[in-house]
């Protein structure tokens, strides 16, 4: 259960899909771009111009280092495509149940043999801070390369959601899920460790109080992954920081993937450093004013 294929170019939520993202806290879907789109879809992140160029790199505390370039706004390029189109954004507001917004994405890079490793931690444990009052948010993770248990697949608890938020604190120099408390969901019937393996174009719609992790790559092949998060118009954070308040997000036909041929125009997209868009400067300006208190 909680499995699914995207055939004949359709994905279309039914009762099922919705009980198994509420029950489990995630969905698989296999084959969600094709192997057309994913041509496309690489074609614009590999590009020298493109999203890498504002990649920053984070410590997994243990001598290993991930890459990760992160956007608020989906901008107009290829990859703003892929986050608006209606078998991403579309489906996630239909599992959400209610209207979403873009609020951010990330193309999450582990490279052979040095990409890092990701503590347990829920998203929600973050994004609880933003003023986020509710967690009806989720993200959307899609392979872009085999994503396997030798190059630091996604582990998941299933069911973990339902446990709601869990305190998060500093993990080896990452901030992250209390482990004794995950320790303890683990042994809860029905709650079991899922190592999530999936193949480039498959994609993982998970909630935000899901409980994940994802070890080390010391394979000789390179684990990308392209993350859209979302949130619920009505879940609005209360509170001005990094990621946006709602913004209206029109939502495009899966055909515009193909058709789009804008591959590195960034207008837009507000990067988190080293290019700081107006949202980092108005987070700065309060920390400074916080600190001069």
């Amino acid at each position: 259960m909680g499995e699914y294929s995207y055939t004949d170019g359709e994905l279309r939520v039914n009762l099922q899909m919705k009980e198994d993202f509420n029950d489990n806290g995630y969905i698989l879907v296999r084959g969600v771009l094709t192997p057309e789109e994913l041509k496309v879809v690489r074609t614009s992140i590999e590009h020298p111009d493109g999203v890498t160029k504002y990649a920053v790199e984070f410590s997994d505390g243990d001598g290993k280092f991930s890459k990760m370039s992160l956007w608020n706004h989906p901008g107009n390029d290829v990859t703003g495509v892929v986050g608006k189109c209606q078998k991403v954004a579309g489906v996630m507001a239909e599992l959400l149940g209610g209207e979403v917004y873009h609020y951010h994405t990330k193309l999450m890079m582990k490279e052979p043999h040095t990409g890092g490793k990701w503590n347990w931690h829920q998203d929600y444990g973050y994004w609880y801070q933003n003023g986020c009052l509710f967690p009806d948010m989720a993200t959307v993770f899609i392979a872009i390369d085999p994503s396997t248990k030798s190059n630091g697949c996604l582990n998941v608890i299933k069911g973990s959601h339902k446990c709601g938020r869990v305190e998060h604190k500093k993990v080896a120099g990452q901030t992250g899920a209390d482990v004794e408390r995950v320790n303890q969901i683990m042994k809860f019937p029905g709650m079991e460790l899922t190592e999530v393996e999936m193949q480039p174009g498959d994609a993982l719609y998970f909630h935000s109080n899901l409980l994940h992790t994802s070890s080390q790559n010391l394979s000789p092949n390179r684990r990308w992954a392209f993350l859209c998060a979302y949130n619920r118009r009505s879940n609005d954070p209360v509170i001005v920081h990094h990621h946006p308040q709602y913004t209206p997000l029109e939502i495009v036909d899966n055909s515009a993937i193909l058709s789009c041929t804008n591959n590195v125009d960034m207008e837009g997209k507000d990067f988190y450093p080293p290019e700081k868009g107006i949202r980092w400067q108005v987070l700065e300006k309060q920390n400074e004013i916080k600190d001069a208190q």
